[in-house]
């Protein structure tokens, strides 16, 4: 019998040194497995949300708001070149005082916090901001050398060597789409623009669309200039304001100018011009005169189709930007010009 104990005991303590050499196993496994993921999640890259700059900090960057670090000017405010302490070139957006003064810029900080978040090629990204009594500023990346689409399409020389050409067109118009895209169906809750036009998309050295100002209408709620034209008519309806079926209404506006090549005015006046020659298949008198007819048209028919479905149903009938974007960049991929 005793020997039959002592063979019980060692083949007892031969499954548990087994079952501790296992244990270990896993555990070590375990361990390496944790610490490379603390490892990735330390290395992956984070987004931070826009620094509260202070006034003075931005008065010394643009030079006391100095004119001759003026860049642009619209609807909202007015934008400066400016060069900050670290030596990085932004663009600083100041709102017009009589906006701030009527709105009191409610919300300014956390909105520009949230807004920053966005990440995407096709869009400019919000760096920075800075609040006071009166004064309402945002601070943006610097796109170099670019110029807006609205500048691009109806204020360059007419000579056709310093056109956008068709293949160009396209490619702003499928960077446009996505931008919007990432904005409307990535961004969460969604970021609705509130005024998609040519004057808010951004043309850099490449020919890369950059859509800026998005999610900035709360700075206006009762500012329509620079609207008309660009907003569907439910837009006036009940206030119902800006949406994502009313920034594909201003995509659609987009598409017609840059295969026309003639700005919104005032009302509905392009819309209403185009969309019965896109229904009369009219694409001769509807296409840009300054520019050559490619011999394949069917990039620019469904261009054309594309813009007439944005702009030619109600809010209720008409395409989500995702099958917008979809089908636009299917065309781009196919470009046969």
């Amino acid at each position: 019998m005793r020997h039959g104990e002592d063979i019980g005991y060692y083949v007892l303590m031969a499954f548990l040194s087994l079952s501790l050499i296992i244990l270990a196993v896993v555990l070590f496994f375990f361990y390496k497995r944790r610490h490379n993921k603390t490892e990735e999640s330390i290395d992956a890259p984070t987004k931070l949300c826009a620094c509260p700059y202070s006034l003075m900090d931005v008065d010394t960057a643009t030079d006391g708001f100095n004119q001759r670090r003026i860049i642009g000017k619209g609807r909202l405010g007015t934008v400066y070149a400016a060069l900050l302490p670290s030596g990085e070139l932004v663009a600083v957006k100041r709102i017009h005082p009589r906006l701030v003064l009527s709105n009191a810029g409610l919300g300014f900080s956390s909105t520009l916090k949230w807004l920053s978040l966005a990440h995407h090629p096709n869009i400019v990204p919000i760096l920075g901001f800075s609040e006071a009594p009166g004064e309402r500023i945002i601070l943006m990346e610097f796109v170099g050398g670019t110029m807006s689409l609205d500048y691009f399409l109806h204020e360059r020389d007419s000579d056709r060597a310093a056109l956008l050409d068709w293949g160009q067109r396209l490619k702003i118009a499928a960077g446009v789409a996505r931008g919007v895209e990432y904005l409307h169906e990535v961004m969460a809750p969604p970021i609705v623009h509130g005024c998609i036009k040519p004057s808010n998309v951004l043309i850099d050295v490449k020919y890369c669309a950059r859509v800026c100002d998005y999610g900035l209408s709360f700075l206006a709620p009762l500012d329509w200039r620079g609207l008309e034209g660009y907003v569907d008519d439910e837009y006036w309806v009940d206030r119902r304001g800006a949406s994502k079926e009313c920034d594909v209404y201003g995509f659609g506006v987009i598409l017609l100018e840059l295969l026309s090549g003639k700005r919104s005015g005032d009302g509905n006046l392009l819309v209403n011009w185009a969309l019965p020659l896109i229904k009369e298949r009219k694409f001769s008198e509807l296409l840009d005169s300054r520019l050559v007819i490619p011999s394949d048209m069917n990039p620019l028919l469904r261009l054309a189709k594309v813009a007439s479905a944005c702009v030619g149903n109600s809010r209720k009938n008409r395409p989500s930007i995702v099958e917008v974007a979809a089908i636009v960049n299917n065309v781009e991929m196919g470009l046969s010009f």
